[in-house]
């Protein structure tokens, strides 16, 4: 009897393994693992951003992850270039810190533009262009697949033959790219679909400064006609999608489809980027949105539905334009902003750095590189330039942009090639 009681229980013990072998090899055939690096010096990256069968996920602070089981995965970082994988294992990540020169659609398709911007990439520290898609006043500058552009007249300054050609040769350059996406401010749209328009007090459709209308933000059937316009700049092969005019126009007396309060502006239009991150995985892209310089100032939306502790757990970057002459009324301790480059970028972003409780890295500005307009009319030239340069470096920010609506640049303030390579030297770590 002691015998056979004892071998009915090795036989439930050895039954029991065996099932519980067998469902480890069933989790374990269904998930992919591995581990992100940096590729200069080995050491794993926390927070990584994986993307699998339609989901994201981050890794831990080993560098680790495990997702369900892909073919293919896509990795990418906060400071570092993204690619994609086959299967998971060890995987390792460039630093990339984008140093962009502002191509509008004109701009990046004229032979002399385009070859300046190139030129500046091969002999100085730039090494990322940001090109815009969805201009400003509403047209889209590759032919698109979405029906609604042709329909309200979007394909009228179709600039890109083949967007994805133009793309793939940027990047066998060695070129991070950038594609603008502008959002809220769309004249076309408005005026094919009124209904989803900003309207004034009156009901009347509104028309800002320069005379263009605006889409209300909080209308959610125009989301799909943007984030479609994003989705054909990822799959023609950029690397970051960045929205611009994410916001409510600035402007008092206006209605929308929610009441124009704080609390629905901000949330509008931060359901709008969780809405056009979610869509976007797939992609592998960075995601990233410009802002006010004043909101970095702020704890209010300043009217305009942005709010840097709301937005930036829904972008990869956040990008506030920091140019001196667009801070009219100065900063704490600089009544004239012109003549504190320096103190206005570093400062500013020190302030939106403590209002996100987030890494240096979130942020990539916005910086000027065109004549003042708001004071005395100086050039920006190497000192002002670099003042600008330096304290976004000095602050850690994920590199910079610089904006000259006219795509005339030049080297000045910007550090030659084998200058950054002798900083590198210095610096093995950057």
């Amino acid at each position: 009897m002691v015998n056979s009681s004892r071998y009915f229980i090795l036989r439930k013990v050895i039954r029991a393994a065996i099932i519980f072998i067998g469902s480890i090899t069933v989790v374990w055939s269904t998930v992919t693992t591995g581990v992100v690096l940096d590729k200069n010096n080995g050491k794993p990256i926390a927070s990584a951003i994986i993307t699998a069968q339609g989901k994201e996920y981050r890794t831990d602070t080993h560098g680790a992850f495990h997702v369900p089981l892909s073919d293919t995965v896509g990795i990418r970082a906060i400071g570092y270039e993204r690619k994609f994988y086959k299967g998971g294992g060890a995987i390792y990540l460039n630093p990339v810190i984008p140093k962009a020169l502002y191509l509008s659609s004109f701009g990046a398709t004229q032979d002399k533009i385009i070859k300046n911007a190139k030129r500046l990439i091969g002999t100085t520290e730039i090494n990322a262009l940001v090109i815009d898609i969805k201009m400003d006043r509403g047209q889209i500058a590759h032919k698109t697949s979405n029906s609604v552009a042709n329909i309200i007249g979007a394909q009228k300054m179709v600039r890109f033959k083949d967007l994805k050609q133009f793309v793939t040769d940027l990047k066998k350059e060695g070129i991070y790219t950038i594609a603008r996406i502008v959002c809220f401010k769309d004249t076309p749209f408005v005026r094919a679909y009124p209904q989803w328009g900003v309207k004034r007090a009156d009901g009347t459709l509104f028309k800002d400064r320069e005379g263009l209308h605006w889409i209300d933000p909080s209308r959610k059937e125009s989301w799909d006609y943007i984030i479609a316009t994003a989705e054909e700049s990822a799959q023609a092969g950029f690397d970051e999608i960045q929205f611009d005019y994410v916001r409510f126009p600035d402007h008092k007396g206006l209605r929308f489809s929610v009441r124009n309060t704080q609390a629905e502006r901000v949330k509008s239009i931060n359901e709008f980027l969780k809405h056009a991150r979610a869509r976007l995985i797939p992609y592998n892209v960075f995601i990233s949105a410009d802002i006010f310089g004043y909101v970095c100032w702020n704890d209010a939306d300043l009217g305009i539905g942005q709010r840097v502790d709301a937005m930036v757990s829904y972008v990869d970057y956040l990008s506030p334009m920091l140019y001196p002459s667009g801070f009219q009324a100065g900063i704490p301790g600089y009544r004239n902003p012109v003549k504190a480059n320096y103190e206005i970028v570093k400062h500013t972003l020190d302030k939106a750095r403590e209002k996100s409780k987030s890494s240096s890295l979130a942020y990539r500005p916005w910086l000027q590189a065109f004549r003042d307009y708001a004071f005395d009319r100086r050039n920006y030239g190497a000192e002002e330039i670099r003042d600008q340069i330096r304290a976004s470096e000095d602050f850690g920010s994920c590199g910079w942009m610089l904006w000259n609506p006219r795509n005339i640049y030049t080297s000045a303030g910007l550090l030659r090639l084998e200058m950054t390579a002798a900083k590198k030297i210095d610096n093995p770590v950057q």
